[in-house]
């Protein structure tokens, strides 16, 4: 089924050439369905990009989704235009009153900076404490996994000795979940951060069911409320040269980053990369669509017109 989306947006264009079927709000209208209300809290610096890759794994579902874009009042992007995010993302005061069925929280560049500095967390913060009643699930991916599992478990982030950046392997530890259903027994999926929630804490407690993780890269996801949470420590979103993109932006910063580990074929940075990871993004998003979204939530969602 189709992903919906707003008039015009740009990523339309571009998924629709990768024989990707969207659906704008026009044709929507003239269709009786209910879709699943999905809303993105797209932190990245480079939104249009990640609006492409996200909606790329939500369409690979046989679930209607309506795709609605926040961004947060207390922190001005620098890397995409006003009219952009004028055009095509909502604020939390515009959509508090309102109910999803499901909510991204994805990552941020923000990593070593402690939770507490960043210039958004206070709004954030209320962000995912407002999805405890007005969301369904909700999946945070990356740094938003970090901040969410501090946030609501108070496991601390731990400074890496370098950059964590490549493909990994992952094995599957609780088949019995239906998230990583389809799954085989080891698959791959990209990573790009600095930091990591501390593992230690997350297999002590209680609270957290680890689904997968890697020997290289450590945990991967996690799950905690029956699925009403869900934490991804890496990026399955990304697309075949998003890596490779943010090695040579940091060459060009002079950073001097290390090459994307089991990326590049014959760690060659002039070859193409391999795109080895696909598969169990879609299998991943399709099972979160459709086993803790759809399967749970009501059919009708109630906006509370006296939420506050």
């Amino acid at each position: 089924m189709p992903i919906k989306i707003q008039n015009g947006l740009p990523a339309k264009q571009q998924l629709e050439h990768e024989n990707i079927f969207v659906m704008d709000e026009s044709r929507a209208l003239a269709q009786d369905i209910r879709p699943l209300k999905v809303l993105i809290v797209n932190l990245m610096p480079l939104k249009e990009n990640t609006e492409r890759d996200l909606l790329r794994c939500l369409s690979n579902s046989p679930l209607q989704t309506d795709i609605s874009f926040l961004q947060l009042e207390s922190h001005i992007s620098k890397h995409t235009s006003p009219l952009h995010m004028a055009q095509f993302y909502k604020t939390f005061g515009e959509i508090r009153k309102k109910k999803f069925d499901g909510m991204i929280i994805t990552g941020a560049p923000v990593e070593t900076i402690p939770f507490e500095q960043v210039d958004y967390w206070e709004e954030i913060t209320k962000v995912m404490d407002w999805g405890d009643s007005h969301v369904t699930s909700t999946l945070y991916i990356c740094w938003g996994a970090q901040a969410g599992l501090y946030h609501h478990y108070g496991i601390r982030k731990e400074l890496l000795p370098s950059k964590l950046s490549g493909v990994y392997r992952h094995r599957v530890m609780n088949r019995k979940e239906p998230l990583v259903r389809g799954f085989d027994d080891y698959f791959y999926a990209p990573h790009s951060r600095y930091t990591e929630a501390c593992q230690s804490q997350i297999r002590e407690d209680a609270r957290l069911k680890i689904l997968a993780d890697s020997r290289e890269a450590g945990i991967y996801i996690i799950m905690a409320e029956e699925g009403k949470k869900i934490f991804v420590m890496g990026h399955p979103e990304y697309d075949r040269m998003t890596l490779h993109n943010e090695y040579v932006r940091d060459l060009d910063k002079g950073i001097g980053p290390d090459l994307p580990v089991h990326y590049y074929p014959n760690d060659d940075p002039t070859q193409r990369p391999v795109l080895s990871w696909r598969s169990h993004a879609n299998i991943l998003y399709a099972n979160w669509l459709n086993y803790y979204v759809y399967q749970i939530t009501p059919y009708i969602l109630t906006d509370d017109p006296t939420d506050s």
